[in-house]
């Protein structure tokens, strides 16, 4: 018996060895990163109140490419924007894949524009960029729409007369009315409960998407859906924008006609009807209502609290606030009705509009992405099916693409004329085959909104206001922490 007992302990000994050992050979294949503990990895040194400059620092100890593992999942670091560049464009197709983690896999299973793979990512992706085409996001039609919810937002603003008021949820609604044109065919009104909900249930997703829960739920997922906490109203919160998104699909199917498709919705049924015999199709109800899912959390708090930032650099900025003045009178004169194309001909605002994206990038990092084959990158061999994190922050902060980094200067697009300055590490909407769908329509936007804002009003701070907060709220995405403002007439809109 006590031979057996010996021989067990003996047997149990060897086995931790050779896992112990089986760890340190896993650690000398992927790049080097903090110490990794049994069961949680090394999320440890992440912290329970994580700094949003995290990933930066972790990248000054242990280089520009390194390695955090969550549980027993590695999950390499992109940093600077020569790593970045490296991966994303040097590698595109090598880097194309999305990681089905437990999280985003309860988001989307697979499907959709975003979080999908291999045929059903290229075929949904395509289906989107043509749709925006055909559709006339990114050209006439599309300013048209920008500048009605302008005027929208103009009037909402007017009304506060000069007093302290909170941008924020007029400018959510501005933004999320012009998703809901291009995919609904509508908008809605700030009263619609159903729609106030809607943005509820996407501003929770926000929230806990990168805090403590979302780690744990990505390590222990069989545990968190059995346990009470916030993972419970996220994966509700996911069930309510998908059941929104289902209601607008069978109102469509009702209505559906055979005029020419007028949004997004009438565009993706008519495609569905189209390749209804073809048994390589995806296109899907399923992929649909994904797709909405999509288009909502890409294009609604990104604009959303870029905007907001906008706004709360303009007040705490005022020379450059006045800078931007000067030269829309200068250039625009009395004009009320501006373009995308205007901003070739202002410079100096083109350049704020840029630097406003630059210097407080609304996401805590890019999205992941996941090798399609074993990846020989800066010194390193990274296997297949590997996680990659592309540190889009540390591209827009990096010291040796950028002359003040932290500092919010207009001056990193110019060049020594004035004239604006393309930069390669200007990468807010990513790059390589997963870069965003979306970014000429969120161009659109941001300058159309900017422009017809700052021609109605000067942004101005409260009384016995010196500065507003400019640190963001952490989390997946970085808003601005709630702020009131004055919105004062300007004599020559008067």
């Amino acid at each position: 018996m006590l031979g057996l007992r010996a021989i067990l302990i003996a047997l149990l000994a060897c086995l931790l060895i050779l896992r112990f050992l089986k760890q340190l050979l896993s650690r000398r294949t992927y790049p080097p990163g903090p110490l990794r503990l049994p069961i949680i990895g090394s999320i440890w040194r992440l912290g329970f109140k994580p700094s949003k400059d995290l990933l930066i620092e972790l990248a000054k100890q242990y280089g520009n490419i390194y390695t955090v593992w969550v549980g027993p999942v590695p999950i390499i670091v992109l940093s600077g924007f020569e790593a970045v560049k490296e991966g994303l464009i040097n590698h595109s197709e090598d880097f194309a894949d999305r990681p089905l983690t437990p999280y985003l896999t309860a988001i989307a299973k697979g499907r959709g524009m975003i979080l999908s793979n291999g045929h059903t990512w290229k075929q949904q992706r395509k289906c989107g960029i043509v749709a925006m085409r055909k559709l006339g996001l990114g050209n006439k039609g599309l300013e048209h729409q920008i500048q009605q919810e302008a005027q929208q937002l103009i009037e909402t603003f007017a009304s506060s007369k000069g007093q302290p008021f909170d941008p924020s949820i007029p400018i959510t609604i501005s933004v999320s009315n012009m998703i809901c044109d291009a995919t609904f065919g509508h908008s809605f009104s700030v009263e619609d409960k159903e729609f106030l909900k809607l943005m509820e249930a996407i501003d929770y997703m926000l929230q806990f998407t990168g805090s403590i829960g979302h780690g744990l739920y990505e390590v222990f997922p069989w545990l968190m859906e059995r346990l009470p906490g916030p993972q419970k109203k996220v994966l509700l919160s996911i069930e309510a924008v998908h059941s929104f998104a289902k209601k607008e699909i069978e109102k469509h199917k009702e209505h559906q006609a055979a005029h020419e498709p007028q949004d997004f919705i009438d565009f993706y049924l008519c495609q569905m009807k189209k390749s209804k015999n073809d048994p390589n199709s995806t296109y899907s109800e399923d992929n649909l209502t994904q797709c909405i899912f999509d288009l909502f959390i890409a294009g609604t708090a990104t604009i959303s609290f870029t905007l907001q930032w906008a706004l709360l650099f303009m007040a705490n900025h005022p020379d450059i606030q006045e800078k931007v003045h000067k030269e829309m009178e200068e250039v625009l004169g009395s004009s009320q009705s501006f373009t995308y194309q205007d901003r070739k001909r202002l410079p100096y605002t083109n350049a704020v509009v840029h630097e406003i994206q630059r210097s407080q990038y609304i996401l805590l990092f890019g999205l992941p992405r996941q090798t399609t084959k074993d990846v020989n990158m800066m010194g390193f061999v990274i296997p297949k099916e590997t996680i990659v994190l592309p540190d889009l922050r540390s591209v827009l902060l990096d010291p040796k693409q950028w002359e003040t980094p932290e500092a919010f200067n207009p001056n990193h697009f110019l060049d020594k004329d004035g004239s604006f300055l393309e930069k390669e590490a200007f990468l807010p909407f990513g790059t390589g085959a997963r870069v965003c769908l979306g970014q000429q329509m969120a161009k659109n936007e941001l300058f159309i909104f900017f422009i017809n804002l700052l021609n109605s009003f000067t942004f101005q701070l409260p009384e016995g206001v010196k500065q507003l907060n400019e640190e963001p709220i952490l989390g997946a995405t970085l808003p601005p922490q709630p702020y009131k403002l004055c919105a004062v007439p300007r004599c020559s809109t008067s």
